[in-house]
């Protein structure tokens, strides 16, 4: 009965951190639309692609989903005019294809403020902001009515197999946000620096962990019978 219970409380346990991980994660969403009042203008640059994209605003943010059945993220930001002196957190909007950073009092953008943002393909920035990730990692750079516009973010991965000399050998390179990449390993290869080769051997790992921790419930729940029985 006892061992029911417990197991009984590692279930309620575990649904309540996966509840807890994915109302953070659109609590987190729903922030970044709100960090500042207002909405998104239909005569911006952000409400003209909202609308020519058919997305729905809400807030400060362009939303749509791809299909029915999938839900909505954000395509759009727009955080023009909200008095913002430095950028570091912006992960919610991190599905985004244009960001309006501009009119704002901008001192500093974090380096990794836009890591992940692979589908970023246009920014608004102020003038004196280089665009993320420097201006070379981006195919057009102008200024424009006193902004930065950055256009065209660039895959700093070799195209031609996505195979780049950053990443080590038997791996692959692939874009992760302005200015950053990431690699993983080829098929069939793994471990360090992707050095071993073949199908991680799952069976011979987990199965003697897996009879280990059973071998040790069964002596832990049997020394417990025995504690309860003497008193």
């Amino acid at each position: 009965m006892k061992a029911l219970c417990s197991c009984m409380r590692f279930v309620a346990l575990v649904l309540i951190y996966n509840l807890f991980f994915q109302a953070s994660y659109q609590l987190t969403e729903l922030q970044v639309c709100n960090l500042c009042g207002g909405t998104i203008l239909n005569s911006s640059e952000v409400g003209h692609f909202c609308f020519l994209s058919a997305g729905r605003i809400d807030g400060r943010c362009c939303l749509r989903n791809d299909t029915t059945n999938d839900p909505e993220h954000i395509i759009g930001l727009d955080l023009s005019n909200c008095s913002l002196t430095c950028v570091q957190d912006l992960q919610g909007a991190s599905t985004a294809f244009m960001i309006d950073l501009s009119f704002n009092p901008i001192v500093n953008i974090s380096d990794t403020a836009f890591q992940g943002f692979n589908k970023l393909n246009y920014m608004i920035l102020p003038q004196n902001i280089d665009c993320p990730g420097s201006n070379t990692s981006w195919e057009k750079v102008k200024i424009k009515e006193g902004n930065r516009h950055c256009e065209g973010q660039r895959n700093i991965c070799n195209e031609t197999g996505q195979l780049s000399m950053n990443c080590p050998e038997n791996s692959l390179c692939a874009p992760f946000g302005p200015g950053f990449f990431e690699c993983s390993c080829a098929e069939n290869f793994r471990g360090y620096k992707c050095l071993r080769e073949g199908e991680f051997p799952a069976l011979q790992v987990f199965g003697p962990l897996a009879a280990s921790t059973v071998v040790i419930s069964v002596l832990l729940w049997a020394t417990q019978r025995r504690k309860a029985k003497s008193l």
